[in-house]
């Protein structure tokens, strides 16, 4: 197994320590409380302020008739850059959630019928391969291999490293240039690979971090060895459990939540960031301030009244921003152990669905859905026999697709209803206990999301990496970033390895 990251790169021992410094983080998701448990576990008193009435970001949840829904992500992948967060005050991650192992990773199919088990246990995805697509064993084995290499290159390398001038791009070319990062992780899987279902099969997963899968740059088909080594996982309880289990670890090292409270401004003189404004009108200093709200909320508004706010926000807005999610979340009778945890039903289209959602805006009559089913790992998300799903499809965002979501989402959620009992559960209607969806207009509400975007920017290669938004600001040194909208991206493991940049950067400079 190669080497995460992560594995054992921190530990309590050789943590250094800061005192007397205070720092806020804006903002309870995963890389908010990634980066207050750094900061705290370096000795920065820090707080964290959250708007929502519980924490998570993305990661937030609901309870309705005895039925847990998680909200997302679902797909937990490289555990280690998680532990780390405990080992860095020599705990243990286990003291506080139990990680359960998924398998398989996710079943594929189409409208045809055929399926696709996709896991890391070798022998099972070798049969798979040679049962749908014959001939391609050996054009595989080649994209494993390329897969592994800029899995070293853009994630063991660079997935934690601050891009803060055009020189660290500069030090990067020649290994994306060898990767040719130029390509979209799906011209590069064709380079391998004849079979179109193997093709989607490789390639879908830059949609799990907002990107086309036609026009995101090759580096993140490292997605692929990364789940190969790590593993997929689940939090018993939902990923609401992780979220709770960082916030629980955080107090322990003496951190503080401030819940419930939206900040409305980040003060600044000069250069520098001074306090933090919330919505009830409490109103503090901190030595340094790091954003992980949305990107453009963050300019837009917090920084509002400033110069660098205004013109960071005009710059963003010129920017391409991941379409947004439109998910139904419905609990059933009965218990289904022929549905795996993760299934991806694909639609009849693949690139032409994808133009619609990335590049036309329209909303296409055909849909690919993400099938979440976390009963089948762990019953406790239901009450006894009975079973909770959710049905996630990419949409358009709000800037590309303007429809009313009040009007246009039960039929929606009809529609994906019906596709699934077509596909797998032919009596779903009468089985539904509770049922409720979340569309693009919810992510904009609740999260400040830009146009009701699901992923922040879109990772293409032009905003990737230094093209990102910065850990650092450029202007005010003491405002950072943390989250889906700067390096590296989108998903767990990216928000993670954000706040360890991040962090490496606010402790330097409160070092100083």
């Amino acid at each position: 197994m190669a080497t995460s990251a992560y594995a054992a790169t921190d530990t309590a021992a050789s943590t250094p320590r800061i005192e007397g410094r205070t720092a806020c983080v804006i903002g309870a998701g995963f890389g908010g409380l990634a980066l207050a448990i750094r900061l705290q576990s370096a000795g920065v008193q820090t707080t964290l302020v959250e708007a929502r009435d519980k924490p998570g970001g993305r990661g937030y949840y609901w309870e309705r008739d005895g039925f847990t829904f998680d909200a997302g992500p679902t797909v937990i992948t490289d555990p280690d850059c998680l532990k780390e967060l405990w080992a860095l005050s020599g705990h243990d991650i286990a003291e506080d959630v139990e990680l359960m192992p998924v398998m398989p990773f996710y079943r594929l199919n189409w409208p045809d019928g055929t399926n696709f088990d996709y896991s890391n246990d070798d022998a099972s995805l070798r049969a798979e391969i040679e049962r749908v697509a014959p001939g391609d064993l050996a054009g595989y084995e080649d994209f494993l291999r390329y897969s592994a290499g800029v899995f070293e290159e853009g994630y063991v390398k660079l997935g934690n490293k601050p891009f803060l001038d055009f020189a660290s791009m500069i030090r990067a070319a020649p290994a994306l240039a060898k990767y040719q990062a130029w390509r979209s992780v799906y011209s590069m899987v064709s380079s391998y690979v004849k079979s179109e279902k193997l093709r989607e099969a490789l390639s879908f997963h830059t949609l799990l971090v907002g990107g086309n899968p036609m026009t995101t740059s090759a580096i993140y088909a490292l997605i692929h060895k990364l789940e190969k080594d790590g593993g997929v996982w689940w939090a018993r309880g939902g990923t609401n459990r992780l979220v709770a289990a960082m916030v629980r670890h955080f107090e322990r090292l003496g951190g503080t939540v401030r819940m419930h409270d939206p900040v409305v401004q980040v003060h600044t003189i000069g250069t520098f960031a001074t306090e933090v404004e919330t919505q009830s009108g409490w109103r503090e200093r901190f030595h340094a301030v790091a954003s992980n709200a949305d990107i453009m909320h963050s300019y837009r508004d917090l920084l509002g009244r400033t110069k660098r706010g205004a013109d960071q926000a005009k710059s963003l807005g010129r920017k391409r921003f991941s379409p947004s999610l439109f998910v139904v979340h419905f609990g059933l009778e009965g218990t289904w152990p022929g549905i795996p945890h993760h299934a991806i039903l694909f639609g009849p289209r693949y690139k032409g669905l994808l133009d619609d959602i990335y590049e036309h805006g329209v909303l296409p009559q055909d849909f690919s859905i993400y099938l979440h089913h976390p009963t089948v790992t762990d019953p406790s998300m239901a009450p006894p026999g009975k079973s909770t799903f959710y049905a996630l499809v990419p949409v358009a965002h709000m800037g590309k697709l303007a429809v009313d979501w009040e009007q246009i989402g039960p039929m929606l959620e009809k529609r994906i209803l019906d596709e699934v009992g077509r596909r797998l559960i032919p009596d779903i209607h009468e089985r539904i206990v509770t049922k409720f969806h979340y569309a693009p207009r919810d992510f904009a509400m609740d999260l400040n999301a830009h146009m009701g975007s699901a992923f922040s920017l879109e990772p293409i290669l032009t905003q990737s990496a230094w093209f990102r938004g910065h850990n650092r600001d450029d202007v005010i040194r003491n405002f950072y970033l943390v989250g889906a909208g700067t390096h590296p991206g989108a998903g767990i493991p990216g928000v993670v390895g954000s706040a360890k940049a991040t962090a490496g950067l606010m402790l330097e400079d409160l070092a100083k």
